[in-house]
């Protein structure tokens, strides 16, 4: 019997992993060996364990992930309307000089020369020989920002947002200005892009970066739509860069951020820094990135005086719960700027001339 059993139990004394299967037939034919097999029996069942786990934080973040998708499509399906009426067609930050005081009419130009603005940091040409001729929109709203740089550069612009009230209304905005031909709107993930690798010589992301519930995909997928030797600009919210002394936010400061990702339908934040080190990881080229904070100051005090207007409260009651919780919010953001913890950044680099496959980038022959 007792040969029997070193045969029976062999594998507990080789390299062979302990199979469930294995472990039933020790356990069934060999109780009287709890020495034995109890040591493995317990090791199985920390393995069972921690996979569950796992699975069930896999589960919970594709859940999560499901629930923010949506929650940002209703919020836009609801709030486009109320912000084109009142503002235009440029769903983002104006730009100003510090200190500066405008009309709404002044806010709208800003709206404008915040993409100028981005273009020239990026040190993008208006030389025909050097101007991008094909931009992805990534978080494109209702078309604003396309159908200004298809018409500034003769691009031919393609935009995507998880809104299909954005896309619809992007695409009539692109037809009733003769620019069908030139920009083209779709719903679809800023994480999973419907494009093929290397396709566009600007890839323009103008406030969705914050929307992205995991950066280093959405870095990712930013660097591999763009052509060899084309330009990513990322233009976006982050929190503050931590000290060297710090690991995280202060409590008061997650406090904030996380009543305004209830309102906004964020994700956690990030800081530029971050950012400078995901584009690092992919060996992206001419990394540049510059805090505009002071350059966007006029911007949500002048978005506050316009939703309390008759006209902007009117609106607002009449879209919705979501763009009424916005707009509730929008103080939180202005506490936030005053206090240095929100910042407005832009950060801008340039493919390297290489053939980006999957997560390896190979030298473009």
């Amino acid at each position: 019997m007792t040969t029997t059993t070193t045969a029976t139990c062999s594998y507990l004394h080789t390299c062979q992993p302990p199979t469930i299967q294995r472990l039933r037939t020790c356990q069934t034919r060999h109780r009287f060996l709890p020495r034995t097999c109890a040591p493995v029996t317990r090791r199985l069942k920390l393995v069972v364990v921690a996979a569950a786990a796992e699975t069930t934080r896999t589960m919970k973040a594709a859940e999560d992930g499901v629930l923010l998708k949506k929650g940002i499509a209703e919020f836009y399906d609801e709030s486009s309307g109320v912000w084109e009426d009142i503002w235009g067609d440029h769903m983002h930050h104006g730009f100003y000089d510090p200190d500066s005081t405008v009309d709404v009419s002044g806010h709208r130009a800003a709206q404008i020369r915040m993409i100028d603005e981005a273009l020239r940091f990026a040190g993008l040409s208006e030389d025909p020989t050097k101007r991008p001729k094909s931009v992805v929109d990534v978080g494109c709203g209702i078309g604003g920002s396309s159908r200004y740089i298809a018409s500034k550069f003769g691009a031919k612009c393609q935009g995507i947002t998880l809104s299909p009230v954005q896309a619809q209304r992007a695409n009539a905005l692109a037809a009733a200005q003769g620019l069908s031909d030139k920009a083209s709107f779709q719903v679809a993930d800023a994480l999973e892009q419907p494009f093929p690798d290397g396709q566009f010589d600007l890839v323009w992301s103008m406030e969705s970066g914050e929307h992205m519930p995991d950066k280093a995909k959405f870095v990712n997928e930013l660097a591999r739509v763009a052509a060899p030797g084309g330009t990513i600009i990322i233009v976006t919210w982050c929190h503050r860069d931590l000290a060297p002394t710090e690991e995280s936010l202060q409590p008061w400061e997650k406090e904030l951020l996380n009543k305004i990702c209830d309102s906004f339908y964020l994700p956690a934040w990030c800081s530029t820094a971050e950012y400078v080190k995901l584009l690092q990881s992919l060996s992206l080229q001419d990394i540049k990135a510059e805090d505009w904070s002071q350059h966007v100051a006029p911007f949500w005090p002048a978005v506050i005086r316009s939703a309390l207007t008759w006209k902007g409260l009117t609106s607002l009651l009449r879209s919705g719960w979501k763009t009424i919780k916005g707009a509730l919010a929008m103080p939180l953001m202005i506490e936030g700027f005053k206090k240095d913890l929100i910042k407005f950044a832009i950060i801008t680099c340039r493919k390297p001339e290489y053939v980006y496959t999957g997560s390896k980038m190979h030298l473009h022959e």
